[in-house]
């Protein structure tokens, strides 16, 4: 039975809870609640734990809070558990109101309350205003009746059925307080920080073009809470602006801001458009110190009728002239993503998109797969699409008309070798070496996933030395005939990313060269000389090659500097020695 929604007898405890993805995350949104509602500070608790607790664990920890109210922060990534919860701590706390919020239950919430009777009610959308006014219908502070007078709520009554309060308003971003005078709360996390809310774009796969209008927070305040963060050298601050860059005046500002004031610690992370740079933009960029700044590109598929279906504003060709142009100043670590899964993309349509994207050669090129989310446009076109998706979050793409299931686990072979030969960052000249063997490199993945697949490799973690192995003996089946420049390519992979403490199998210890070794390695374990038969300096030269590196007249010796790393990859300064 649904409970009754009317202010308890006592002044509660209101406990805002988030489930996030990873450890390292934080969640901004109980956090920018708790800081809205200034005035009930004394009475409001924050509780984050991760997805990765068990809910059990979950339950017991809450429970021994001894909550009055419970605030749930709902999204895909952790709805699930969620849901488990509120059953269970509805028997344990049968008096204590529940409320959730978030993108995971704004859209459709009478079904949600429908399947969980137990839920007092929806926090719908924007949710800063409308928590604070129900602390102060909680605590007393507004007649017991004046709940359906709080805008931006759904709830049920008895009497009356469903209760959509009217919609709440946006707030002017300046009239969010900043939610970080403590850093205690975030030591080992990520910061997450917002500038601006809506988004100029309407991509249909998207619930930020559901949002109308945009709004910025004014640069005055941005640029001292951009000091706060300078001031106490935190690692790194995510800014979770939706188009960082969609107006020229206010992004200039922000990265003119913090290139003025870097502490050669701080980095910052920005979502941008790159076909919106302009050449201001692109030269100031450009001039940043290496590692203070990072992008996040999503390009998403280069498959034309797929981008005009789902309303994307993206012109390529001006996507990819930014982005060569900031890989050239070599300062800046950048980022895109590919969804698979997208309206008229069929199975080669994403292969070609991907050898597009792939050779442009981004730090890091992440395969994502369509989220049906609730309230998006494709939502809404499911059955047009033959869209099949899982019905439970995180609402995965199965299968649409243009691509199985089938083929969309090819791609998450493709996916997981792309993680682990690419995006690591530890295989980067073998894997160059590897991309002579096949046209498009979507299929070169594909094909080690495969290999992996039949060896019973998938299922295991393996170490980085035995990864390396695993892609020797791929080489050796693929390409036989280039065994021995395999063997060094991986050679030098392993140790630009550290000294090992045991060599390669395939690398026998080089005894004769310890003279040479006392002479260049000044720095102990911190440096390593290794020699190489091939030409190492050619496979460094270019992001690609075309042909085979040539074997060597006589060996040459590399010096490996652990101190002196590159700050978009990790990898140790490696030189050529005489």
């Amino acid at each position: 039975m649904r409970q009754e929604i009317l202010p308890i007898e006592r002044k509660p405890k209101i406990l805002l809870i988030a489930i996030n993805a990873k450890y390292i995350h934080s969640n901004l949104a109980v956090h920018s609640l708790k800081a809205y509602a200034q005035e009930y500070q004394d009475f409001i608790e924050i509780a984050e734990y991760t997805i990765n607790h068990r809910v059990s664990y979950l339950l017991q920890e809450i429970y021994k809070q001894k909550p009055d109210i419970l605030c749930f922060s709902c999204y895909i990534w952790n709805l699930r558990q969620v849901q488990e919860l509120i059953v269970e701590l509805h028997k344990l706390l049968p008096q204590a109101p529940i409320w959730v919020g978030g993108p995971e239950v704004s859209y459709e919430p009478e079904q949600f309350l429908r399947e969980y009777p137990m839920v007092t009610g929806v926090i719908l959308g924007e949710g800063e205003a409308s928590f604070r006014q129900l602390c102060a219908h909680y605590l007393h502070k507004i007649e017991a009746g004046a709940l359906p007078q709080i805008p931006g709520l759904l709830f049920y009554r008895a009497e009356e059925g469903f209760v959509r309060t009217p919609p709440r308003p946006p707030l002017p971003m300046d009239d969010l307080p900043f939610c970080y005078a403590s850093l205690e709360a975030f030591e080992n996390r990520i910061i997450y920080y917002e500038t601006s809310r809506g988004c100029p774009f309407s991509c249909s796969y998207c619930l930020s073009s559901i949002e109308k209008g945009l709004r910025f927070r004014s640069l005055s305040l941005v640029r001292e809470e951009l000091q706060f963060f300078l001031d106490h050298r935190v690692p790194q601050v995510k800014f979770v602006d939706r188009t960082f860059n969609c107006s020229h005046g206010h992004a200039m500002a922000v990265w003119q801001y913090i290139k003025d004031h870097d502490n050669g610690v701080t980095n910052f992370h920005f979502e941008i458009s790159a076909d919106l740079l302009t050449e201001e933009e692109l030269a100031l960029l450009s001039s940043l110190r290496p590692g203070l700044v990072q992008l996040e590109i999503g390009v998403q598929s280069t498959h034309t009728p797929t981008i005009r279906e789902i309303r994307r504003t993206m012109d390529l060709p001006r996507l990819q002239n930014a982005f060569c142009h900031i890989q050239q100043a070599g300062n800046i670590h950048q980022h895109l993503d590919l969804i698979a899964g997208l309206p008229e993309e069929g199975f080669e349509d994403f292969a070609e998109s991907f050898r597009q994207v792939y050779l442009w050669k981004p730090q890091q090129l992440q395969l994502g797969f369509l989220k049906v989310l609730k309230g998006s446009r494709i939502y809404g076109h499911r059955e047009e699409y033959g869209l099949i998706c899982q019905q439970y979050p995180p609402y995965e793409v199965l299968a649409t008309k243009w691509i199985s299931y089938d083929e969309l686990l090819d791609i998450k072979l493709v996916e997981e070798m792309l993680e682990v030969y690419y995006n690591s960052a530890q295989f980067v000249l073998t894997m160059k070496v590897l991309e002579l063997t096949c046209e498009n490199p979507f299929f070169l993945y594909l094909e080690l996933g495969r290999f992996y697949e039949r060896q019973g490799l998938l299922a295991a973690s393996h170490s980085r030395l035995r990864r390396a192995e695993i892609l020797l003996e791929f080489a050796r089946e693929r390409d036989g005939q280039h065994l021995g420049l395999y063997q060094e390519s991986l050679t030098f992979d392993l140790y630009s990313r550290e000294n090992m403490k045991t060599r390669p199998s395939w690398s026998p210890a080089p005894a004769s060269y310890k003279a040479e070794t006392r002479r260049y390695c000044l720095k102990g374990k911190l440096s390593h000389l290794e020699p190489f038969c091939y030409d190492m300096e050619f496979l460094q030269e270019s992001r690609t090659i075309a042909v085979y590196p040539s074997k060597l007249p006589e060996k040459q010796f590399w010096l490996f500097d652990y101190e002196d790393r590159n700050p978009l990859d990790r990898q140790a300064k490696a030189q050529k020695v005489q």
